[in-house]
């Protein structure tokens, strides 16, 4: 983490060294180039209008565009006794890919933040400008097995362009309700170019660890590995799905909030997603969970559940998952995690609504799959005007997001008008925005439009009857 300006010293660190080692983990790992790209490429910078003088120490309003996914916010009935700042401005970052890396970037007046996405929290005296990322465990798991320590949260790269912090709350995963002392086996880990250290934690509340001044090193907060193996712990429900015809496939996951799971299971389903799978970030369980117990998946209406158990696994593993096949596309998808003890753990619904408009296969569950019994004819305009609500009311937001990635790519829209358009979170509003925005650009427009929904969504082109013509894309 580069931090500009930063104290020297390191509070009362207990330090250790493992140079030779972190050299070879250096080396295994690709290293990520720096990020050149424009303002515009980023998307702009992450800015918080000032609010009135009384507000102005929080940040006053913010005018920040919606990050990458939907956040929910950090609760646990477990830890629910605990007391944790409410101070904090929760705000959500502008975002760009490098190399298949995800940046997230901040700029803040003096104040105190969370960011939405990554639950990193930051105090700063005057204005500030960060850049951070997630970073690969991998090359470190080795190191932390030598150490006797795991992975306790996210390892984060932070870079200061402007200004510095005076302090940096880092998230963890641990769940403190039923043993505070645990407190006592958290560390700080400081990757530098030299090799890296242990640091002591100046204060660990219910959901981070803060340290104060930190000194240039990519961060994380670590665990005493013995002490932790059956910890209580916070955790996400991520669900994977299609719709195949008129059934509905998909894999469930558990896995540790605020840890490097998450990050490994898209790397897992990217593929999948690829092919029609969507994302759903459930509820959380409404307490916390063992650190390696087992957990039945129950669904009443699944015709099959392979494996009938998941186990929530540690940092330093992909978590496993259950595969779940319903025969039936027109019925809610009930969902429950029951322990070894036969209570309850968990329960979620995702209701036949929600995962038929958030699939790419929206059309397939309606019957549209077959070949249409006429086409649309006229000009693409004409065409595309006529199919206009129909269109809105059956997109889903996967085809939207690589219909805009298309029209990009093509030149039918240009950068500015994407981030216009991209930063709508209703589905619907969004899907009026880029098909208006096409119809006013001419035929020519509205063809590559056609032959693009033909290629990413070939059941909703069918059952909206439009034409494909012979423009290239």
């Amino acid at each position: 983490m580069s931090l500009s300006g930063e104290s020297e010293e390191r509070g009362t660190a207990s330090k250790r060294r493992y140079s030779e080692r972190e050299e070879r983990a250096k080396a295994s790992k690709n290293i990520l180039p720096q990020d050149t790209s424009s303002t515009k490429d980023h998307g702009g910078e992450c800015c918080i209008k000032p609010g009135p003088e009384d507000t102005r120490d929080h940040g006053g309003e913010s005018c920040i565009k919606p990050g990458p996914e939907k956040w929910i916010p950090q609760s646990c009935k477990t830890c629910d006794h605990i007391e944790d700042s409410t101070h904090w401005l929760q705000i959500e970052p502008l975002t760009s890919t490098v190399q298949g890396v995800t940046m997230f970037r901040h700029r803040t007046p003096k104040g105190s933040y969370e960011c939405t996405v990554s639950g990193l929290r930051w105090l700063c005296e005057r204005d500030v400008i960060l850049k951070y990322h997630l970073r690969n465990w991998e090359p470190y798991s080795q190191l932390l097995k030598d150490m006797r320590y795991t992975q306790g949260g996210p390892l984060l790269d932070i870079t200061m362009e402007l200004g510095e912090l005076e302090e940096v709350h880092l998230p963890h995963f641990v769940c403190l309700g039923t043993n505070p002392s645990l407190r006592n086996e958290m560390k700080i880990l400081h990757v530098e170019e030299h090799g890296v250290s242990l640091e002591e934690v100046h204060e660990v509340t219910r959901f981070h660890a803060k340290i104060l001044h930190p000194k240039s090193s990519s961060v994380s907060v670590v665990l005493n590995k013995i002490a932790c193996w059956n910890v209580d712990v916070h955790c996400d429900v991520i669900l994977y799905l299609a719709v195949k015809r008129s059934t509905v496939i998909s894999r469930l996951y558990l896995l540790l909030r605020n840890s490097s799971q998450k990050e490994a299971v898209q790397d897992r389903e990217k593929n999948q997603v690829s092919q029609g799978y969507s994302e759903f970030l459930l509820s959380s369980p409404n307490g916390s969970l063992k650190l390696n117990n087992w957990f039945a998946l129950k669904n009443p209406l699944s015709t099959s559940i392979n494996p009938e158990k998941i186990q929530l696994l540690p940092a330093d593993t992909t978590p496993s998952c259950c595969k779940m096949i319903m025969g039936n596309t027109g019925v809610d998808i009930e969902m429950e995690l029951i322990g070894d003890d036969e209570r309850t753990v968990w329960k979620s619904v995702v209701s036949k609504d929600q995962y038929i408009t958030d699939t790419h296969s929206t059309s397939a569950v309606l019957g549209a799959g077959r070949p249409p019994e006429r086409s649309l004819t006229g000009s693409t305009k004409l065409q595309l005007r006529s199919v206009r609500t129909e269109f809105v009311k059956r997109v889903s937001r996967p085809v939207l997001n690589e219909l805009l990635d298309g029209l990009l790519q093509h030149t039918v829209i240009n950068q500015e008008e994407m981030e216009s358009v991209k930063v709508i979170a209703e589905r619907a509003e969004k899907a009026r925005d880029i098909i208006d925005m096409v119809l006013r650009k001419g035929t020519e427009s509205c063809s590559r439009m056609i032959n693009l929904l033909r290629e990413i969504d070939p059941y909703l082109w069918s059952m909206l009857q439009i034409n494909s013509v012979g423009v290239p894309t």
